[in-house]
């Protein structure tokens, strides 16, 4: 069946079938998403959940990123961490639409803790199960038509995102494949939240709840609890997600193909919803042309500004009343990056949101949707026309953005994101060390020298506190 073939694949799996592209594309992964994770550790939304998470004391704890000196049950630190690295929109991006690291790393990290301290798992072997967590997502995925497009009902990391963490921790405990496809089951009954929620501050749930019950599915699975055996088969097991879904049997071990080989991902430049980053680079575009005519932007002389984009109604805000909403208006980032040049973290401050500029501009934008540009990420645009009050327009057109997978960021840049993400919460030295652990990832032999680099000691605390006095 399909599921015994997930199954043989998440025990099979071994590091001779991790290539070189694997090993670079998910070493980025990791490296972006502890960053983002890092500096989600400031937003209000992970110091909910960490308050709610202290009521779930256990014996057996794993830790808490960033300078919170705290410790979590392994599911809850998991949440924790997860909550944190969605929390602002700021994580990876794949096609077909899915978060796909932010539900598996965090998972990883926690369960290493559990480790006795002379067994723990090698950096190769958090590389083998990130992978194992990211295929199951890849492959759940392109069983359906209907998952390249951006949803319109549930957020798919709430559910292959489940499934993915399930089949990652599975790896890591090294459950044989009846185990492994019993994880699986049981997640499958975890999954799901609905598209309602965006852009709201329980979003970030969505990542968190992936990695805590995944990671529980495969906790039960050790104890023997067993689900359908052909929950991947059916179209009222997994397949009711989607109502197109076409299962098929992973391919032979031998001659393994990995999906992030052909399929890389989207790593964001600011926090925001994929769809923006189109909207912002064709707005900065205008922007460019406007100041080549004009040396200043004439903001009281623009008439009307139409963006043309796909049709999806959770991403069109005319006037976002909150970050989270912000963060999932194709108006407010066009604007923004128009006024401003490009969009950055501090876009969405109350401030910013606010400002009378901005709120006059949004006045003036309206929406078209083009019926050829389908919601895809693989193949939308977005376009942004400026008419002027003497009739002259100004037109640009983005079909792919800096950071899309065809056109990943820089190495440079993405050390650059990471770096002002992490040092808003690490002291440098700390920073630096990360980016050389996981460069060297497959070479540590103790991979919870990582986890000890993501939370701030008291030594540094005092000495980060004296450097900003």
């Amino acid at each position: 069946t399909v599921t015994d073939s997930f199954g043989l694949a998440i025990h099979g799996l071994k590091e001779g079938h991790l290539s070189d592209t694997l090993l670079h594309r998910s070493k980025r992964m990791i490296l972006d998403t502890l960053g983002v994770g890092l500096l989600g550790t400031t937003s209000s939304v992970f110091s909910k959940v960490v308050q709610y998470s202290k009521l779930y004391n256990a014996h057996n704890t794993s830790s808490v990123w960033g300078n919170t000196a705290q410790n979590l049950s392994p599911q809850y630190a998991a949440f924790a961490n997860g909550v944190a690295i969605h929390s602002m929109d700021f994580d990876d991006t794949w096609h077909p639409a899915t978060h796909p690291s932010g539900a598996v790393l965090p998972a990883l990290l926690a369960l290493v803790e559990t480790f006795p301290k002379e067994s723990r798992p090698s950096g190769l072997d958090l590389l083998l199960a990130f992978n194992v967590g990211i295929e199951v997502q890849g492959r759940l995925m392109r069983f359906s038509k209907e998952a390249s497009n951006i949803p319109k009902r549930f957020h798919p990391p709430a559910v292959v995102g489940t499934m993915g963490s399930a089949a990652a921790t599975a790896k890591l405990l090294g459950l044989d494949s009846t185990r492994s496809r019993e994880a699986l089951a049981i997640a499958a009954s975890y999954a799901g939240a609905p598209m309602a929620n965006a852009a709201t501050s329980t979003k970030p749930l969505h990542i968190g709840n992936a990695a805590r019950r995944g990671m529980e599915a495969s906790f039960l699975a050790v104890l023997g609890l067993e689900g359908n055996q052909q929950i991947l088969d059916l179209d009222y097991g997994f397949g009711a997600y989607y109502s197109d879904y076409s299962p098929s049997v992973l391919p032979n071990l031998s001659s393994y193909k990995w999906v992030l080989e052909d399929q890389n991902v989207a790593v964001k430049r600011f926090p925001a919803h994929l769809g923006m980053h189109f909207v912002a680079d064709a707005a900065a575009g205008v922007r460019a042309k406007v100041l080549a005519k004009y040396d200043y932007l004439p903001i009281d002389k623009i008439k009307k500004v139409t963006l043309r984009v796909p049709n999806s109604r959770y991403i069109n805000r005319q006037f976002p009343a909150s970050d989270h909403e912000a963060r999932h208006s194709f108006q407010f980032n066009a604007c923004t990056a128009f006024l401003d040049g490009n969009v950055s973290v501090s876009s969405f401050s109350g401030s910013k949101i606010h400002r009378n500029d901005l709120l006059d501009l949004l006045q003036k934008t309206h929406i078209e949707n083009p019926p050829e540009n389908q919601a895809n990420f693989d193949t939308m645009y977005c376009e942004v026309e400026l008419e002027m009050l003497e009739k002259e327009t100004f037109l640009e057109r983005c079909n792919t953005f800096y950071g899309h997978w065809r056109r990943p960021l820089s190495r440079e840049d993405l050390l650059k994101k990471f770096k002002s993400n992490a040092s808003a919460i690490l002291p440098m030295e700390a920073v630096e060390a990360i980016i050389e652990t996981v460069d060297n990832l497959e070479k540590v032999n103790d991979c919870s020298e990582l986890i000890s680099l993501l939370q701030v000691k008291e030594s540094q605390k005092q000495s980060m506190n004296m450097t900003s006095w």
